[in-house]
């Protein structure tokens, strides 16, 4: 049997080829049922044997399905072998079937369908978790939940066999292990923004550390940004209105502040990076106008309602690292910041780094960010990018 699937895997583009029509002659010919002669069974099976160990297994499958066809009724050794080896055949076959259907034809309902299909069999074929779970993020307009459950879960279940240690032969059309990875977390960034932008943050996060086509295009930049500003941001704005609005600033107050500042600034970092990377491209305008609606807001918040220095921090800003989730203040500076206006790009959002939006009056009431500038909701960053485009990728 090993030998049967090796050499099916070594005809197997022809194969693939060759199936549709060989479906074709066998089905819906009720005459088959009356060809289970000797003579036939001979020739059937002279073409099996004469075929199934070269190039020609397409031949050597036709020849199979018909003697099983016309003979459904014998259980002899020939038909029993013959059913074993046509089972081998078609798992194999399956496979490479599936990279037809997602790459080349996009078929993607079929593919994901398919691929639940060999899963079943193999739940730990990493290859095809890999296939279905780093293209998950491009079902994601065909507004089917199912498919994207499905594809949620194939990429968290390649990502846990990565990290275990478990590799592939063949990476194709991956260049290899970072860009699987890359594309797997994007997948699950991408499909889980909605539902749970906190979490989808990390993921996005991490679908950019690695160097692949995906840390180029303004896409991944755009979610993130969209994700700390319908997550984290939108939670500790709401947090803030409720604790404090309309009541004396306290240290505790100040230090609320002092974190969402924090995110803000990561929001700036984000939709700059989406900017600078759209650049010129023409299919990214749409979003980058978007996306700049969305930066501007955000950088005159905390740069008191000035713009100075934002085209210089965009140009810059994908020579630095991304910088990574803030970790939450549980002090305040020994001496507050006060918010930069007028910057020339070094400071809070530019950097990268938190600063206290404090106030010298003890005694002034305690303002929501809303009143001081910035939006307490999304403005142009929504939780999916405004260009529908994806990332491009070699593949």
């Amino acid at each position: 049997m090993k030998t049967i699937i090796r050499l099916v895997a070594t005809g197997a583009t022809v194969a693939m080829l060759a199936l549709p029509g060989a479906a074709k002659v066998l089905s819906g010919q009720p005459w088959m049922q009356d060809q289970c002669t000797q003579e036939n069974k001979d020739a059937w099976y002279a073409t099996f044997r004469e075929t199934f160990k070269t190039d020609q297994q397409p031949k050597a499958y036709e020849a199979a399905k018909k003697y099983l066809t016309a003979c459904a009724s014998e259980d002899t050794d020939i038909t029993k072998y013959l059913k074993r080896w046509v089972g081998a055949y078609e798992k194999e076959i399956r496979k490479v079937r599936l990279p037809q259907l997602l790459y080349n034809d996009k078929k993607y309902p079929d593919a994901y369908q398919l691929g639940k299909e060999i899963l079943a069999d193999e739940p730990e074929n990493l290859k095809v978790l890999i296939d279905l779970g780093a293209n998950g993020y491009l079902i994601a307009p065909l507004k089917n939940p199912g498919l994207n459950a499905d594809s949620l879960t194939y990429a968290k279940k390649a990502i846990q066999l990565l990290e275990s240690g478990k590799t592939v032969d063949n990476w194709q059309p991956f260049s290899g292990r970072d860009e699987a990875l890359a594309y797997l977390n994007y997948t699950i960034g991408a499909l889980t923004l909605e539902q749970d932008p906190a979490s989808a943050l990390t993921s996005l996060i991490k679908a950019v550390q690695f160097e692949t086509q995906l840390k180029k295009s303004p896409l991944p930049y755009a979610y993130i940004g969209g994700a700390y500003e319908s997550g984290p941001y939108a939670k500790q704005s709401d947090d803030y209105k409720t604790k404090y609005q309309g009541k004396d600033e306290t240290p505790e107050s100040k230090l609320a502040l002092a974190n969402i500042n924090q995110i803000v600034d990561r929001m700036i970092d984000a939709y700059a990076r989406a900017v600078a990377a759209a650049g010129n491209d023409a299919k990214y305008q749409t979003g980058k106008t978007a996306w700049t609606d969305s930066l501007t807001t955000w950088y005159k918040y905390r740069h008191n309602q000035s713009d100075a220095g934002m085209n210089e921090f965009v140009a810059t800003v994908l020579s630095k690292p991304l910088p990574p989730e803030p970790t939450p203040l549980t002090t305040l500076p020994a001496t507050p910041a006060a918010t930069p206006a007028g910057s020339s790009g070094t400071g809070a959002a530019a950097s990268g780094e938190s600063v206290a939006n404090s106030t010298a009056a003890s005694d002034k009431k305690t303002t929501t960010p809303a009143t001081t500038g910035a939006p307490t909701k999304a403005t142009g960053a929504k939780t999916s990018p405004a260009n529908p485009n994806r990332p491009r990728r070699d593949h």
